[in-house]
């Protein structure tokens, strides 16, 4: 590979410095899992189209200006604007892939193919490249033609009937399709990375975003495919464990609570509720149990937790050696207090000057997050396209 990142002197070298990775995304679940390489260290070249990139850049203006979706995934990222329908842009993408070690992407079904870029044939002319493919509903079956986006996705693998109910199905409010293939598309590229190291061949990965929320769905799915019915819930509680819920407590305001083993209701009841009664009552003393007898569980837990307030309620719970939480607004989880002990929120550059922007899960004690700049579109063409000996010709591209 001879196409090289610039090296931070001052940072811990990052472990995936060296990857390259060449890009064609949009969205969410491709830059999803590519931000998350990129902020390990690798290079990520991303190919945009000239008429207006990727069009998450135009879903909102909600981050000063730039579209939120956006901002959030495409850090420390390079912008390359390149019409990869025309022989010039053809041949920079050749180029590029040439020396990639990654190309990903999550086009519409047979888009990569009539450009020429399907993986089996990469894989065959690139040894060891490695080609990840995100898709609605991955290759083969008679789903593999059709576009998919997370909402059609939650809805085929049955999300939102167990966020809601199958009468009135209620989506959550965050892209978990998009994200869960991403995740699983992060995470078999650094799978893949390690066994090339071993191999020193490439591969091909077929992430589904279908597949990936299947997998999520483990408990309801395991429930029904061993024969029965998974209970439906409404709200916050569970439909394997009891209590499990938002509770309301008595100055207008929830608390969330959970109890997750049959240790932890006997505290429940001799320290929260004050009834060492209930700690061994056959109707709550084993998690079955409370789970048959959820109304008059929640009956109990309401009825103490209505004598106090938050603060006096979590001091409790809390004392009594269990959990609980506050049920935040989005604004007052940007501003958590955790999150700012942490220093989890850090800036970075854009096209519209310093944004902020969250470290990523799991901070490492050997090494430091990249965070390079949101890149405007095309951003780094001329400096790519130097690198790569083809400035001269870019021009008619």
């Amino acid at each position: 590979m001879t196409v090289e990142a610039g090296s931070d002197a001052t940072a811990r070298r990052r472990p995936l410095e060296g990857v390259l990775v060449v890009a064609m995304e949009q969205a969410v679940a491709g830059p999803f899992a590519t931000r998350h390489l990129a902020d390990q260290g690798a290079r990520v070249i991303k190919i945009e189209r000239v008429d207006g990139g990727d069009f998450a850049r135009g879903f909102d203006t909600l981050a000063s200006g730039l579209g939120a979706h956006f901002t959030w995934l495409n850090r420390t990222k390079e912008s390359l604007a390149l019409d990869v329908k025309s022989t010039v842009g053809k041949r920079v993408l050749d180029a590029l892939l040439a020396r990639a070690d990654l190309f990903l992407h999550n086009l519409a079904p047979g888009a990569a193919g009539d450009l020429g870029l399907g993986a089996t044939e990469l894989a065959e002319l690139h040894q060891r490249l490695i080609v990840c493919e995100i898709s609605g509903y991955g290759t083969g079956g008679p789903y593999d033609s059709r576009r998919a986006y997370d909402l059609l996705i939650q809805s085929e693998a049955a999300v939102v009937s167990v966020t809601g109910t199958v009468d009135e199905p209620i989506k959550p409010g965050i892209a978990i399709a998009d994200i869960a293939a991403g995740c699983y598309a992060y995470s078999s590229v650094l799978t893949a990375l390690l066994a090339r190291e071993r191999t020193g061949r490439g591969c091909v990965l077929d992430v589904s975003m279908l597949d990936a929320v299947a997998e999520w769905m483990g408990y309801p799915v395991t429930v029904s495919r061993h024969g029965s019915v998974p209970r439906m819930v409404t709200g916050m509680s569970h439909p394997a464990i009891a209590p499990y819920d938002a509770y309301p407590v008595g100055d207008g305001s929830r608390i969330a609570l959970s109890v997750q083993n049959d240790r932890e209701w006997v505290r429940l009841a001799r320290r929260v509720l004050g009834r060492d009664d209930l700690a061994d009552d056959p109707r709550f003393a084993t998690n079955g149990a409370r789970v048959e007898n959820r109304d008059e569980v929640d009956r109990l837990v309401v009825e103490r937790l209505s004598e106090l307030d938050f603060a006096a309620a979590e001091k409790l719970i809390l004392g009594a050696g269990l959990a609980c939480a506050r049920i935040n607004s989005v604004a007052e989880l940007v501003d958590h207090p955790q999150l700012s002990a942490r220093g989890r929120w850090v800036e970075v550059e854009s096209p519209v000057g310093v944004l902020p922007t969250m470290l990523p899960p799991a901070p490492s004690s050997a090494w430091d997050v990249a965070l390079g700049p949101i890149p405007d579109l095309g951003a780094d063409n001329d400096r790519i396209l130097a690198e790569l000996g083809l400035a001269d010709i870019f021009q008619t591209a």
